[in-house]
């Protein structure tokens, strides 16, 4: 990382009244080297903001002074949320997705953080297993919350080799700290079959009661293995399986419920799905805080599109609320490109979300939409999520449709107009139109395309 550059002003804010331009480095602010977009947040906060600031191209520094009143945005966004360096993860997991990227991807799929700032900031998972005395001091004083936790099992001996770190065996002692700090904290534990599943995951979820009850939520998440994994000891769960997973998840969830503890158990959506058991309702949830692990986002979309709420399910962490904070990763704008408006209309996505698409469309008069699932072939496994569908899979499957027909596609395998193989949107046979990943959304466009056909009462 290089530092604090400016990536844009906002017009008529304070910043843009004085010399500074986009590339501008901020060496300091009010005398102080701020090492990520937090403390940026806190230095700028003042009546008064003094800037140490560097030209593009240029070793000089020269002094910038900005008044404005106390609390009111600086103007500015910075290009990285972390200026000193990204905690990169040591672990080496056995069932760590990103061993398993084919080569040729954007380069920024291949970085492993474990880095408590990004938890913060974008809802990351961090093993706390590079988590230290001073981030600990850090995390209390700035009250740096909620911050989400990779805890896989609470088997020492079974953690550290899971994470393949000797450092895996002790650090949950961190987790105990932050808990008892009062920092809202979630967990995830990935499930891998005749690993940490079973008679291990019992004594996790024994443990997370007994010894972590203040944890705020624990989602329990299936293994993604890919055609690409070289892990032997790594499969995808059986149907039966992921039953077994769904009744310890359920028992528990009970069990927490009735003891009056506030941590909130619950398997992943993907989970049911392989099981072939219906999803839980939305009443059956305490919140969405894991929505992007999957728990509860089939009900929160089929609320959403039914009853044409709007609910936040998407985007965890506190960087919408840090000013300048870049929008990274699968939180980075999705883009859109629309369609050419064709006679019939298919929605195009994951084979997990193509059935629940189906049987939404027809009970509220859109059977005449077509919904066509896309098999994974890039990735192949059980990777079944509409958020890993690549450009190569979707020109594959718009290949097959006549050109009178109005695509749509789901906005979360697109980041920055660009999906996980690289190709952009310009780079389909035909044009297409994103759709944000929302019941409501998807409502609201198919209302605009296209009229429902009710059935005969």
């Amino acid at each position: 990382m290089s530092g604090a550059r400016i990536s844009s002003i906002s017009f008529d804010s304070p910043a843009a009244s004085v010399d500074l331009a986009v590339g501008d480095e901020l060496v300091s602010i009010n005398g102080r080297e701020p090492t990520d977009i937090i403390e940026y947040q806190q230095l700028v906060d003042g009546e008064r903001v003094v800037l140490l600031v560097k030209r593009e191209g240029s070793d000089l520094a020269r002094k910038v002074v900005i008044e404005k009143d106390a609390g009111a945005p600086l103007g500015l966004s910075i290009d990285s949320a972390v200026f000193d360096r990204i905690r990169t993860c040591d672990n080496h997991c056995t069932f760590c997705f990103i061993y398993q990227l084919p080569k040729g991807l954007r380069r920024s799929l291949y970085v492993k953080d474990d880095d408590f700032r990004l938890s913060f900031l974008y809802g990351n998972y961090t093993t706390l297993t590079r988590f230290t005395e001073f981030d600990l001091e850090r995390v209390i004083e700035e009250r740096l919350s909620p911050l989400y936790v990779s805890i896989h099992t609470t088997n020492p001996g079974l953690r550290a080799e899971m994470l393949r770190n000797p450092r895996g065996a002790t650090s949950l002692r961190w987790l105990r700290e932050l808990l008892n700090a009062g920092i809202e904290v979630h967990g995830q534990v990935v499930l891998c079959p005749g690993v940490n599943d079973g008679a291990e995951l019992e004594r996790t979820l024994d443990d997370v009661v007994t010894t972590y009850p203040g944890l705020a939520s624990l989602a329990l998440v299936p293994v993604g293995v890919s055609d690409f994994s070289l892990e032997e000891s790594m499969r995808p769960h059986t149907r039966d399986e992921a039953v077994v997973v769904v009744g310890l998840a359920e028992r528990y969830h009970d069990l927490v419920r009735e003891m009056g503890l506030a941590v909130s158990i619950n398997a992943s959506d993907e989970f049911y799905l392989v099981a072939g058991i219906d999803p839980r309702e939305p009443s059956y949830f305490d919140s969405l805080d894991q929505a992007e692990n999957g728990i509860g986002l089939v009900a929160a979309f089929r609320q959403s599109f039914l009853d044409e709420v709007v609910m936040d399910t998407l985007g965890t962490g506190f960087f919408q609320s840090v000013d300048g904070a870049p929008a990274w990763g699968y939180r980075a704008a999705r883009g859109s490109c629309a369609g050419d408006g064709g006679e019939s209309v298919t929605i195009v996505t994951g084979e997990y979300a193509a059935p629940i698409l189906r049987d939404l469309l027809d009970t509220v008069g859109y059977s005449h939409v077509e919904v066509r699932p896309v098999a994974n072939q890039y990735f192949g496994g059980n990777i079944k999520v509409a958020g890993l569908l690549t450009g190569a899979d979707l020109t594959r499957a718009l290949g097959e449709m006549t050109l009178d027909t109005t695509v749509l596609i789901p906005d979360v395998c697109v980041n920055e107009g660009r999906f996980l193989d690289g190709l952009t949107l310009e780079d389909l046979p035909r044009r297409v139109r994103t759709v944000p990943t929302t019941g409501l959304d998807l409502r609201r466009v198919l209302e605009e395309i296209s009229s429902p056909v009710m059935a005969a009462r």
